[in-house]
């Protein structure tokens, strides 16, 4: 059951990320996952896959390049991309400012992430 709270990033639960990088788990429940995360210029996460998750990106703020096995996808504000299971996939800020998003998964990628 999902509780029909207001939250935000001041009231999330936090976690640091990769070089630099924020989360902020806006929903975390068995079936969903709703997380912002924030990227200064110039990181990138680690190549990786997930067995069960499909998740979308959602840019809300700067630009965001996703890797998705070998096609190269760059998002901007408003911009969303679904990567299905198990597809290879990366993200990185190549841009000159910060970039903040949404990561949607079904189900959560809790102990489904795989590094390649």
């Amino acid at each position: 059951m999902i509780d029909p709270k207001v939250t935000n990033r001041t009231r999330a639960p936090y976690y640091p990320w990769g070089a630099g990088c924020d989360g902020w788990r806006l929903l975390d429940k068995a079936e969903l996952s709703v997380i912002e995360e924030r990227m200064p210029p110039g990181t990138s996460e680690e190549r990786h896959f997930h067995r069960h998750a499909l998740q979308l990106f959602y840019v809300l703020t700067g630009q965001l390049t996703i890797e998705v096995k070998e096609d190269v996808h760059v998002l901007g504000p408003g911009d969303a991309l679904p990567v299905l299971p198990p597809s290879p996939h990366q993200v990185r800020n190549e841009g000159a400012a910060e970039v903040r998003f949404l990561v949607i998964s079904a189900p959560p990628t809790t102990n489904d992430r795989q590094v390649q």
